[in-house]
């Protein structure tokens, strides 16, 4: 089964991703997904090939964000794919059966796709207002989770379910009531002065029999 917590990266540079995702591993958390926007190729290199070393280290998950060839090249553990990325089916055949695969929904029938799909887990959101992307989803609040968990435990559909967008250590208990298997959070692991503290409270929440 997945792990229930999933550090997505933040950083500017090289040097600002290498410290934060360091930082997370180094605090207890063990599932690192790479997301490094709209830099040059040598630099995502450089930075994937950094984080790969590290997550062996730690024994932690490394998911590549939309860079299906980079995960191939590397050997990651696996990928994460938008809804306007490649396609699960392509990236199947291109990383192999036993690789992760996640994707992003919003809806329902994003739902349904990814389930089509066959995709691994599927990163449901946003939860709330964030700022660490853009042109953001509809936001789908508790409600919107209570309602697409429903459907989907109406439709017989069992995949792991990741809340993202927003969510604070407040959040996180109300959230998993929701029926939901984990979170995805970026801003609020990487802007903690105490991230060892935070780290650990997030697994007891999150780690709680509901």
């Amino acid at each position: 089964m997945h792990n229930q917590l999933q550090y997505i990266s933040q950083g500017n540079t090289v040097e600002e991703q290498l410290y934060n995702i360091h930082r997370a591993v180094d605090n207890g958390c063990d599932w690192i997904q790479l997301r490094f926007k709209k830099q040059n190729t040598v630099e995502v290199f450089t930075l994937a090939e950094a984080v790969k070393m590290l997550c062996k280290e730690y024994l932690a998950t490394f998911i590549i964000n939309d860079n299906v060839h980079l995960a191939q090249q590397l050997d990651a553990d696996g990928v994460h794919l938008g809804l306007s990325d490649m396609s699960v089916e392509e990236a199947r055949l291109i990383l192999g059966k036993t690789k992760i695969i996640g994707g992003t929904a919003n809806t329902f029938e994003d739902v349904l796709q990814r389930t089509t799909e066959n995709c691994d887990y599927i990163g449901l959101g946003p939860f709330q207002f964030t700022t660490t992307k853009q042109n953001l989803s509809p936001i789908l609040g508790l409600d919107g989770y209570r309602l697409i968990i429903g459907q989907m435990k109406a439709k017989n559909i069992q995949i792991p379910i990741y809340a993202i967008g927003g969510i604070t250590l407040e959040n996180v208990e109300s959230l998993m009531k929701t029926g939901i298997h984990g979170i995805a959070v970026s801003g609020l692991i990487t802007q903690t002065e105490n991230a060892s503290q935070l780290i650990n409270q997030l697994n007891d929440k999150l780690y709680v029999t509901i």
